[in-house]
């Protein structure tokens, strides 16, 4: 079933990581630009602050706003001039960019921003959690199409161009497996993955499916890879669910 956008804005969760992003933007501006727009939600909050936004995805958004341009583009390829932008947010897209894509989708971000940019990603994700088998190639996908884990250290070595201002943390995550969880569940099937995803099969693009009806071996299989991931949730750490970092572009980048 695909995820109900207006029902997942309204969530107690987005609100909370939609003002922690907020937080971090600067209150003023003249224009931004926000990468991933989907629906608009954050377009039209950033067009509150700034006289211009342009709202970026791979399909044209339909976002009806005075203050909002909606154009069609790819993050690895942006279409604008260098540091045209005041500000730039880019949350929920980072994740989803596999490599050398996502090095250049980095580069490309600070090559258009004049000063601001605020970059929210899932932290320290466990991407073994949440995984699906594809109906169509039955290949094992990560959960949300997320095909990168993120850290301080990577995000640091992706965006090396720019200062690192401000860092932030949302939410919180006990979501964490090991080897012998993970291959249980492949052989059960991954029933319980997030099968009501959006994103196709990051190897062969079609949907991911349904999932399949398990026999009895699968069954146990998939008991004995729960109580195996519950130990070890009972023994490690939580840690935060989103990271949020403020950059600015160095001044005399900027002035370029």
């Amino acid at each position: 079933m695909p995820i109900d956008l207006a029902a997942y804005r309204a969530s107690a969760a987005e609100q909370q990581r939609s003002a922690d992003l907020f937080a971090l933007l600067p209150s003023r501006g003249s224009t931004a630009l926000d990468i991933g727009a989907r629906d608009g939600y954050l377009a039209r909050k950033l067009a509150e602050r700034f006289n211009r936004v342009v709202a970026l995805d791979l399909e044209k958004p339909v976002i009806d706003h005075p203050r909002v341009e909606a154009v069609q583009g790819d993050v690895t390829a942006l279409q604008f001039a260098d540091n045209e932008f005041d500000a730039i947010l880019c949350a929920e897209v980072l994740e989803h960019i596999p490599e050398p894509g996502l090095t250049q989708a980095c580069r490309e971000i600070a090559r258009v921003a004049r000063d601001k940019v605020v970059i929210g990603v899932p932290y320290r994700q466990d991407l073994r959690c949440g995984r699906t088998l594809c109906a169509s190639c039955g290949k094992s996908n990560p959960p949300w199409g997320h095909v990168n884990s993120f850290d301080e250290a990577r995000l640091r070595s992706l965006f090396g161009t720019l200062n690192w201002d401000q860092t932030s943390f949302v939410g919180s995550s006990s979501d964490v497996t090991n080897a012998v969880s993970a291959t249980l569940l492949d052989y059960a099937g991954r029933p319980f993955g997030t099968w009501q995803q959006e994103e196709p099969c990051v190897y062969c693009g079609a949907p991911i499916g349904r999932p399949r009806e398990r026999n009895l071996p699968q069954r146990v299989a998939t008991r004995a890879a729960f109580l195996l991931d519950r130990l070890q949730a009972s023994i490690v750490k939580p840690h935060a669910n989103w990271i949020h970092v403020l950059f600015s572009k160095p001044r005399a980048n900027a002035n370029r």
